[in-house]
C-alpha cells in the first residue's frame, strides 16, 4: 500500500513540476539552467529519482516513508500554488 500512495503522489509531483515550468513564471527566468529543455528534462529527472527511491526505500521495510513523501509533496503543492498564482 505505501508504494501506491508514493507512486500516486509522485504523479501529482509530476503534474504540479510540469505546470510550474510551463508558467513561464519570472522566477523561472533566474534559475537559467531551467530556461533550456535540457534543464528541463534534467528537473523532471531529478524528480523522477526522488520518486524511484521513495518507492525502493518503502519497498525495502520503510513502509512510512510514504508520510514523508506525502510531507514532500504538500511542500510542492504549496510552493506550486504561491508560483502559478504570482504570489511569489
Amino acid at each position: 500500500m505505501p508504494i501506491a500512495i508514493i507512486f500516486f503522489l509522485g504523479i501529482a509531483n509530476f503534474a504540479m513540476h510540469k505546470a510550474v515550468i510551463d508558467s513561464a513564471h519570472p522566477i523561472l527566468r533566474q534559475a537559467t539552467w531551467l530556461a533550456s529543455s535540457k534543464g528541463r528534462r534534467l528537473a523532471l529527472g531529478l524528480e523522477f529519482g526522488v520518486l524511484l527511491a521513495a518507492m525502493l526505500l518503502a519497498a525495502n521495510g520503510w513502509p512510512k516513508l510514504a508520510i514523508g513523501y506525502a510531507i514532500y509533496t504538500a511542500l510542492n503543492g504549496a510552493a506550486a500554488w504561491v508560483i502559478l498564482k504570482g504570489q511569489g
